[in-house]
């Protein structure tokens, strides 16, 4: 896959950027020049002081804090008259373990951030937008919204949730407005050192992920991430609404 730099005038609101995955989007995106509108309980102490980034302190497993925010014109002005890049990255892999065991809120609380933020974050961005402005919305999906894990009912359910926001928006035929909800491989983050910590009998497939670490195999974030941006900015970008990066 080609390394892209952007072609038109873009900025990117991107979820959960403080660590992880989402740290290396942002770092990406500031690399190529974009700026970017970083929405998060915490900010990122390595990247606080770029002058192409504006962050926001905002719990976005919080629906109310987040509506109340996008009652703001910060959404608005940020974007402009630039193409909008809407990466939501932000989620969480809890809770783990079947039904009976999982804790009511912690389950509130993985709806609200893996698929509730991202839907008002993608609806509001329309909202503010004129008619067949150019957008661009990438969720960061993954495996499990295709694959069935045992003790991980609520991420598969509500990473599979953003699999079909994407295919519905794109059967909704907007124009100007391009989805994907992409799979990024296994990467190396702390929410995989998490699932390793996980006990056994919560988690059946421990055995695999811990393997996967041992091996090597699991990508870095840093490479993840400059393989989503290329494909983000890419001219193929929402010709397959739930692709897997790792077959692009």
């Amino acid at each position: 896959m080609p390394t892209h730099a952007p072609t038109f005038p873009c900025t990117a609101i991107l979820t959960g950027h403080s660590r992880g995955l989402g740290a290396a989007i942002a770092a990406t995106l500031l690399e190529r020049g974009i700026p970017v509108l970083a929405l998060s309980r915490s900010g990122n102490p390595e990247l606080m002081n770029h002058p192409l980034l504006t962050e926001v302190a905002v719990d976005l497993g919080d629906a109310v804090a987040l509506g109340h925010w996008l009652e703001t014109p910060d959404l608005e002005a940020f974007v402009g008259e630039t193409v909008p890049l809407l990466i939501n990255n932000a989620g969480t892999v809890a809770p783990i373990g079947p039904l009976g065991t999982q804790d009511p809120l912690q389950l509130v609380q993985a709806v609200t951030l893996n698929v509730t933020a991202p839907l008002l974050l993608a609806n509001a961005l329309i909202a503010a937008l004129p008619p067949e402005h150019p957008v661009r919305i990438l969720h960061v999906s993954s495996g499990a919204a295709r694959n069935p894990y045992p003790g991980w009912a609520v991420y598969c359910a509500t990473k599979a949730a953003l699999d079909h926001h994407a295919r519905t928006v794109q059967a909704d035929a907007q124009a100007g407005l391009r989805i994907a909800s992409i799979a990024p491989g296994v990467v190396d983050t702390d929410m995989q050192a998490a699932i390793r910590g996980t006990d056994r009998s919560l988690f059946p497939m421990l055995d695999r992920f811990t393997a996967l670490k041992e091996s090597g195999a699991l990508t870095a974030p840093q490479a993840a991430a400059a393989r989503l941006v290329d494909y983000l900015l890419g001219d193929g970008f929402g010709a397959d609404p739930t692709p897997d990066i790792r077959s692009l």
